[in-house]
């Protein structure tokens, strides 16, 4: 029995160029956390300044929010594959700028304001086009799993990699951190040149960009499921993210740990987002996805309200577990109902439009952060943001039944196609 669920929790990875997408972003997400909390630790070390935090912070995310439908456009009508990998290079280009400046005591804070800006900007069209480049690596059947796993993969880094960056930065400085992320860049880059990857035949294009965009801004305003998904998603990214940009001063000031508390707690977070990712890859079916993306968004609030309140760094530690887990599991529904209900066609702009919603609206919770932790403190902004969550989870919960009808009509679809590899729930089941 036990066998058999751990080869359902992960069959998507008997997809040989899944295999080697997952070990190479594996290798090189440790070093992507490496140099975000060290590059968090270095902006505040030069300004003590919350509302600079928020500035790069948001320098770092704003491009999101104005370039991922483009950036869905883009993936529609190019080999997702080589895009990725051209923007892995540039990533790495990145790193090692900032790794030069700060290795040579150059470095200022508008120089990594502007390198956040430029890695924003990469970052756009690298995760629109990975994310819908899943689906051409496991197919439709294994799409829940594959998400499930990647983002083990990602928290697996986000505890890895700040645990190493706060020691890094304690021993040795900022400036190294940047150069081990810029060469973990090589271990993604390899893998995608091992790739056999053969891309879907796409129709020769016979309208504009625009017009694409048009089709897919269409789509997502006109589709009730998709809509309610987005909205949630776009209100929760603005109001929990304040706890990730002010989380120097919960370590510094209301702790008084330093960047090893920092590392600590960000390693926390990052555990209890890899248990979520693992819950999520034992999840064979779509029952209850819906229910769930309410229920977790909920237990995350709840949480993070007890967080800001926490003086202890033990307790803190021990409340970002659940954060982590109800946040990672959240946006993995959300994720999978948003594929799973997107036509093969609009997929990568109804991914653009994801990724404005979850990273493109933080800049905005990313500012409010920044000025309400000077205004109020951290604390009371933490506790604010969670209301607001806990709040949105309570009005999509009336949205659901349109949610459950879309997918209880995909589940039909896919059992009359895949009638025995594929589960479904059985007919008198409720999708929740």
């Amino acid at each position: 029995m036990l066998l058999t669920r751990l080869r359902a929790s992960t069959r998507a990875l008997r997809h040989r160029d899944f295999r080697l997408f997952i070990i190479g972003q594996g290798l090189t997400l440790v070093g992507t956390w490496v140099q975000s909390l060290a590059q968090s630790w270095l902006v505040y070390r030069l300004s003590r300044s919350p509302v600079m935090l928020g500035l790069v912070s948001f320098a770092s995310l704003a491009p999101y929010l104005v370039l991922s439908p483009i950036a869905g456009v883009v993936c529609d009508r190019v080999n997702r594959r080589k895009l990725i990998l051209v923007m892995r290079f540039l990533a790495m280009v990145q790193a090692a700028l900032l790794a030069v400046l700060t290795l040579t005591g150059r470095v200022e804070v508008w120089h990594v304001f502007y390198l956040a800006l430029a890695l924003g900007i990469i970052g756009v069209f690298e995760m629109t086009a990975r994310q819908s480049f899943l689906v051409e690596m496991v197919g439709k059947e294994d799409l829940m799993n594959g998400i499930a796993l990647n983002s083990s993969v990602y928290n697996s880094g986000r505890i890895v990699g700040p645990a190493i960056a706060g020691l890094m930065v304690a021993a040795v400085g900022e400036g190294w951190c940047f150069a081990v992320n810029s060469v973990s860049f090589l271990a993604v880059i390899v893998s995608l040149l091992m790739m056999r990857h053969a891309p879907p035949a796409r129709p020769v294009e016979q309208i504009s960009p625009l017009e694409h965009f048009r089709e897919g801004w269409n789509f997502v305003r006109g589709h009730a499921p998709s809509r309610a998904l987005l909205l949630l998603l776009g209100l929760t990214s603005v109001m929990n993210y304040p706890y990730l940009v002010l989380m120097p001063v919960f370590a510094d000031t209301v702790l008084q740990g330093g960047p090893k508390a920092l590392g600590l707690l960000m390693s926390a977070n990052g555990t209890g987002a890899i248990v979520g990712s693992i819950y999520m890859a034992t999840r064979t079916g779509l029952t209850g996805l819906s229910r769930t993306i309410t229920r977790m968004t909920i237990l995350y609030g709840v949480a993070l309200v007890l967080f800001a309140l926490s003086p202890d760094l033990r307790l803190s530690m021990l409340l970002l577990l659940p954060v982590g887990f109800g946040m990672m599991v959240a946006v993995a529904a959300t994720n999978t109902a948003l594929q799973t209900l997107s036509p093969d066609p609009l997929r990568g702009r109804v991914l653009g439009f994801y990724g404005m919603m979850f990273v493109g609206m933080t800049p905005i919770g990313a500012l409010l952060a920044g000025w309400a932790g000077g205004q109020i403190g951290a604390p009371l902004t933490v506790v604010a943001g969670a209301v607001f969550c806990i709040a949105g989870a309570l009005l999509f919960n009336r949205k659901r039944p349109v949610i459950r009808a879309a997918l209880r009509e995909f589940m039909d679809q896919q059992a009359d196609a895949f009638p025995v590899p594929v589960p479904v729930a059985r007919p008198n089941s409720d999708i929740r």
